[in-house]
């Protein structure tokens, strides 16, 4: 209780009234009394005095009530409420200019290049939001939607000139009506556009002023260029001209500008040296209603009021002081001191809501759950689930109904369950009822862009598959012409082998006959034994020379196969290793045919889309040569 405080003091004050209140009220009751005009006053005092001496009036009650009322309009408070930081969900355009008279030279080095610098220093500033970026000359495009990414927009600055404009002029009312769609699309029902700009024609000025009348945004214009105006140097040197040959020099019509920002309830501002034109853009000062909320913010709400409590304690004692329904004074007592609570909070609130409105308030409090099981309205219980990721509980809610909101739902809830062509499908019946609803238009489109991504991405991997397969069998034939070399190879000792066993077969022979001619040359002739066996020596010495020589030569021939099943895995090596090289020659290649210049890139889709849009006839907006 140390921070123990009255939000509004000056309340306070009202207790002397009461006081004074109090005694004017004795003073009253005393003279309502019927003998006061008929009995002489010096008498009345004594005789009525003393009669209502008997019974006193009690005053006790009166202030009670009083003071509990003054304390609670006081606004007794001792607990700070925590505060809440909301996020703002701001949108914001920058429109730029993109006409030739941006070539002007009266600032340096010229108002183009001096915009983007200013453009920039906006950038920075606008730290919150979403942001997209719009240039136009004849006709306005979208250069880069609302997005959080203020770096992306940065990048894309440099790029832009007139040079890269599909149609020549300068038409802004174009741009402007973009930049609505623009925060339409996105949800922003006010948004803030910064419109960098040298001039308007006269012609532009109604229509912008109708612009205004039919948008709430806020329309800033910062001013490019000087009132006596300069030149326009064209990229090649020359100096623009007009049809008469005279010499083109644009000037800065500022009250024209001022009157636009100013209908378009926003602020314009001339460019200058420092950062103050871009700071008056971005501050804006606050109307009266929002100082007043702003300060109710910074005292009352900061502080949990106890005051309503001491009211709800207040009305039973102020029934009880009227004396009849004493009893009756405290039935509602009885509800008010009830915790409001399990079955009392259910009986009470069925007392005054319906199980719609109760739903709604769980709904808005973030709890889907609950509100989906009380909702008997089926688009709003499949909107429930549809918050709390239950889509297909969603869809079954949805399906319950037949109009434009419900075929709508439920292609939303399709495509959160990845069934793109069922909720194009969907898309398309509320088309068929509404072809100009531009959500489901917007969505249909994103759906079929999407799936069109998952075809091409399909058709990539089936070719990376057939590549694979192609490359398996190459594989395999060069494995199965391996192979056969190794065959072919591996002949030419197994042959050896067998001449080796062939010759060794016809010594044996030898052998064997050479034994027999000596036995009979033994028994024959005993003396020349000796000299037989001398002569078979020399022959066991030319057998056991020729076995080396044959294991040496199937040695030779082992190795001389590992050496060439090295070598063939050596070769099959470097060819897939060329192999790989030229798979990735082929797709440095292909990357290299993508062109990464924004120039380019933001010349390429600004010409598509001006081509479509001469197709279809979609200019609207006055247009002028520079």
């Amino acid at each position: 209780m140390t921070e123990f405080h009255f939000i509004r003091p000056l309340w306070l004050v009202a207790i002397i009234a009461l006081l004074i209140a109090l005694y004017l009220l004795k003073k009253v009751r005393i003279k309502q009394s019927g003998w006061q005009q008929l009995v002489p006053e010096h008498l009345a005092k004594v005789i009525i005095h003393g009669e209502q001496s008997s019974k006193p009036l009690s005053l006790v009650w009166p202030f009670i009530i009083g003071m509990l009322a003054i304390t609670a309009l006081a606004g007794p408070s001792w607990q700070k409420l925590p505060q809440p930081v909301y996020q703002v969900a701001r949108g914001s355009v920058v429109v730029m200019d993109m006409s030739y008279s941006m070539y002007a030279t009266d600032l340096t080095p010229n108002r183009l290049t001096r915009a983007r610098y200013k453009a920039t220093d906006l950038l920075d500033n606008l730290n919150e939001g979403e942001i997209g970026l719009i240039a136009y000359a004849g006709d306005a495009f979208v250069i880069s939607p609302l997005t959080d990414d203020i770096n992306n927009i940065k990048l894309l600055l440099p790029s832009l000139t007139p040079d890269i404009m599909p149609e020549l002029g300068s038409n802004p009312f174009a741009a402007l009506t973009l930049a609505h769609e623009m925060l339409a699309n996105a949800g922003h029902v006010e948004g803030d556009i910064y419109w960098f700009t040298d001039g308007i024609d006269n012609e532009d000025i109604q229509d912008l002023t109708e612009w205004s009348r039919a948008h709430p945004h806020h329309l800033n214009i910062l001013g490019i260029g000087t009132q006596n105006g300069a030149p326009i140097k064209l990229t090649n040197g020359e100096l623009m001209k007009d049809n008469s040959g005279a010499i083109v020099i644009p000037k800065l019509p500022e009250d024209a500008l001022y009157g636009v920002a100013k209908r378009g309830r926003g602020t314009y501002r001339t460019i200058s040296n420092d950062f103050t034109d871009i700071n008056d853009l971005v501050e804006k000062p606050l109307s009266k209603e929002s100082e007043q909320e702003s300060a109710q913010l910074s005292t009352g709400d900061q502080w949990q009021e106890a005051g309503p409590y001491l009211v709800l304690l207040l009305l039973p004692i102020v029934l009880m002081y009227f004396r009849r329904g004493t009893v009756l004074a405290f039935i509602p007592l009885t509800f008010l001191l009830t915790p409001v609570e399990q079955a009392h909070a259910s009986l009470w609130q069925d007392l005054w809501k319906t199980d719609n409105q109760q739903a709604q308030q769980k709904f808005n409090q973030e709890a889907y759950d609950e509100a989906a099981k009380q909702f008997k309205d089926s688009q709003w219980q499949g909107s429930a689930h549809y918050r709390a990721g239950n889509y297909e509980q969603a869809l079954e809610a949805y399906k319950k109904e037949d109009n434009i909101n419900s075929w709508y739902n439920q292609g939303n809830a399709l495509a959160k369950l990845q069934q793109l062509d069922q909720a194009i499908a969907a898309y398309d019946k509320v088309l068929e009822k509404e072809p100009t609803h531009k959500d489901a238009l917007a969505n249909k489109a994103l759906l079929e862009q999407l799936k069109q991504q998952q075809n091409q991405e399909n058709q990539q991997d089936q070719n990376n598959d057939q590549n694979q397969d192609q490359q398996g069998e190459q594989n395999q034939q060069d494995q199965q012409g391996q192979q056969n070399g190794d065959q072919n190879q591996n002949q030419d000792p197994s042959d050896q082998q067998q001449q080796n066993q062939q010759g060794q077969e016809n010594q044996q022979d030898e052998q064997n006959s050479s034994n027999e001619q000596q036995s009979d040359q033994q028994q024959s002739e005993n003396n020349a034994g000796q000299d037989a066996e001398n002569e078979n020596k020399p022959n066991d010495e030319n057998q056991q020379q020729e076995q080396q020589n044959n294991e040496s030569s199937a040695e030779e021939g082992a190795e001389n196969q590992a050496e060439e099943q090295s070598a063939n895995a050596k070769q099959a090596q470097l060819t897939q290793d060329k192999l790989d090289q030229e798979t990735e020659q082929k797709h440095q290649q292909l990357l290299n045919k993508v062109t990464d210049d924004p120039y380019l890139l933001l010349r390429n889709k600004m010409q598509i889309e001006y081509q479509k849009r001469r197709q279809n006839q979609n200019s609207i907006g006055v247009k002028k040569k520079w």
